[in-house]
């Protein structure tokens, strides 16, 4: 996040002696990404980061390949996705390439003892259903059907869920997830005419310092591996902390669409962005006003990107059949658009429901083994049927 924070109890200089209340030494960490250079945070820890009591066998992740180069329209029905207790064994990775991964989860149960910390990405989970607690070092945040959550590289976290019912979209990406360039000053202040504003976001609160010593696994990912590590304090041994780097959310239902008298492109919704990727919010909104527009979206070869749209709720108006949880892939290089009918269908609309995430990669997208799992068959004869008026 581009913006200060501040949290807790912190000395009035960098790197200089903090006491504690006994005369000891707080710990201070520097935490942050692209080396020195990326945006950062110090923590003031009661104890040192680095009491690492045992380290257990390290256990493979790897998402396993099923096609490595495809031209295909393909689609996947989410919800199909089987639900575990576990909320790393229920993530499942459907879609990978060098700059992120893209799967899904149903957990049913909240990390009660212990913690995760994925060291090789930035997460952006999308909350599809469910809602609960996201907790860190820097404080907690309460999230819910709809929200955004992005967990910066490097964050030691725990997720607590209000119940066994939960969908989530996760993205990892091996560059920092920004909000758009385009939508921010040089300041870091977003502008304007930004879909959003920092009023928006949800931050950590909250912070709670756990004094506490013991056996405190944290499960690590680094390059498909998970290491799970034995530290002997409790990772949320924070005092305070000031800086830019930390985790927040921001609800999908704070994006403020963006209209015009006729069809407008899809960077119009565009959420986040990443290396070679971009994410949008497609969200209730009024439809063109131009007294000839096709409110529904035109032809178009997207050759330099996949496109992958996961269906989150309402009508979808461009799409026949579509479910909730559904993942459509048009890939790079062959033209896509409306489903038959949908075009005639929009004349004359003054507005649509739909609610969509939209995950645009400008580089090819590998498919896994899980995403077959949950093909749906055919799906790129869907513009050949018969037109539905």
């Amino acid at each position: 996040m581009a913006f200060y924070q501040r949290a807790g109890a912190i000395p009035r200089k960098r790197h200089v002696q903090y006491k504690n209340e006994n005369g000891g030494l707080f710990s201070e960490e520097l935490v942050g990404t692209e080396g020195f250079a990326g945006v950062s945070s110090l923590v003031y820890h009661r104890y040192p980061p680095t009491l690492v009591k045992e380290t257990e066998e390290p256990y493979s992740v790897e998402p396993e390949i099923a096609i490595t180069k495809n031209l295909k329209n393909l689609s996947f029905k989410g919800f199909n996705i089987s639900p575990a207790d576990d909320y790393l064994e229920s993530r499942k990775v459907l879609f990978v390439n060098n700059d992120l991964h893209i799967g899904l989860a149903a957990p049913r149960q909240s990390m009660e003892d212990w913690f995760f910390k994925n060291a090789d990405a930035d997460e952006m989970i999308f909350v599809h259903a469910g809602s609960g607690q996201l907790k860190t070092i820097f404080g907690t945040i309460d999230f819910e059907y709809g929200d955004y959550l992005v967990i910066p590289r490097g964050t030691i976290y725990q997720m607590v869920f209000d119940s066994a019912d939960n969908r989530l979209l996760i993205v990892e990406s091996f560059s920092p997830v920004e909000t758009p360039k385009r939508y921010r000053n040089q300041y870091g202040q977003l502008m304007e005419h930004s879909p959003f504003c920092e009023r928006d976001f949800k931050l950590p609160s909250n912070l709670e310092t756990y004094d506490e010593k013991g056996d405190f696994k944290v499960k690590i990912k680094k390059q498909g591996l998970i290491y799970p590590y034995i530290y002997g304090t409790h990772p949320f041994d924070a005092v305070g902390w000031d800086g830019c780097f930390y985790p927040y959310a921001i609800s999908i239902f704070d994006f403020e669409p963006l209209t015009g008298r006729i069809h407008m492109p899809p960077p119009i919704h565009q959420q986040f962005e990443g290396n070679n990727f971009v994410i949008c919010s497609f969200v209730p909104r009024l439809y063109d006003y131009h007294p000839d527009a096709i409110p529904a979206p035109y032809h178009h070869s997207n050759i330099d990107s996949d496109e992958l749209l996961y269906y989150v709720d309402g009508d979808f108006m461009s799409r026949n059949n579509i479910q909730k949880g559904q993942i459509t892939l048009h890939p790079g290089g062959i033209p896509h658009g409306p489903h038959p009918g949908a075009i005639e269908r929009s004349i004359g609309q003054a507005g649509t429901e739909e609610l969509a995430v939209m995950i645009d990669p400008f580089n090819p997208v590998m498919i896994t083994k899980e995403a077959m799992k949950i093909e749906v068959p055919e799906y790129y004869k869907a513009w050949i049927e018969e037109p539905v008026f």
